[in-house]
Parts: C-alpha cells; structure tokens; sequence
C-alpha cells in the first residue's frame, strides 16, 4: 500500500511571465474570463468584478498587486480563478478571484518536489520555489485577501 499522506494536489496557475502554486483545495472554481469594468477611481490592481454564484466578486490582478502593470488576458486564453478566503474577514468576503493568461493545471506534489529557492518577492507573493526544475511562486494569500475584502462592494 502506498502511503500518499504527503502528497498535495496543487495547482499551477499562469500569470503574466511566472506561475502560481496553490494546494487545489484553496480554489473553488475556474471560470471563463469576464469581469464587469471596475469603473474610474479603482486601485490599479481591481480588473472589475465577477458576478459569481449571486456574489460579486473583486477580480485581482496578481501582476498589478505585485507593483506591475496589469495585463487582460486576450484571445480567449484568460480565465479566472475564484479562491476561498481564510483570513479574518472570511465572512465578509468569503471568496476572490484572479484573473490568470491560461489555463491553472493540475498536478501532485510532494514536499520532495517542491523546494524553496532565492529570488525577488513582491507584496503579493509568500516566496518563490522550484517545482520539477520550473520556477513558481507560492502567493501572499493574506495580502491578496487584504486586497478583495478593501475592494468590496
């Protein structure tokens, strides 16, 4: 019998010019790009909002939360990743989204697999690791979340 208790289904989720590592259990759904404009005087990083399951959900841009600058996906590639919150504001703001340039994949992963290695972080990530000799970046959930329960309507 093989013991499986340390593997963690993940996911791979494609920003502009990196991926993002997530256990699976921390997304709730992956739907198609599209967002409700944000409207004028909105922080840089607010795509819009997503009308979800009778919610309306901000919609981050990772890059732009991380000091870049935003980029809507084009030719039917984006998609957007709505995440379970866990932080304090749970219960105003159960959930987010991410808007990312592809499709996340799936993929389990040991501790083994994963490891962390050296490299410049911005607010919105938690660390950079080594995942089968490509590069990630495990994300700041705490400050994403900051961020959609500030955006909040």
């Amino acid at each position: 019998m093989n013991d499986n208790s340390h593997i963690l289904s993940c996911v791979m989720i494609p920003v502009s010019g990196r991926q993002l590592l997530l256990p699976n259990v921390s997304i709730a759904e992956v739907v198609d790009y599209a967002s409700e404009d944000a409207g004028s005087r909105t922080p840089d990083w607010l795509v819009g909002y997503l009308n979800w399951r009778g919610l309306e959900l901000p919609v981050i841009s990772y890059d732009a939360a991380n000091g870049e600058s935003l980029t809507i996906p084009g030719d039917n590639r984006g998609r957007i990743v709505v995440l379970n919150t866990i932080g304090e504001h749970h219960q105003e703001t159960p959930f987010m989204a991410l808007v990312t340039q592809g499709i996340p994949s799936q993929s389990r992963l040991s501790e083994a697999e994963v490891h962390r290695v050296d490299g410049e972080t911005g607010p919105a990530d938690l660390m950079k690791v080594e995942v089968e000799g490509e590069s990630a970046w495990i994300p700041n959930l705490e400050y994403l979340e900051s961020l959609a329960h500030e955006s909040h309507r």
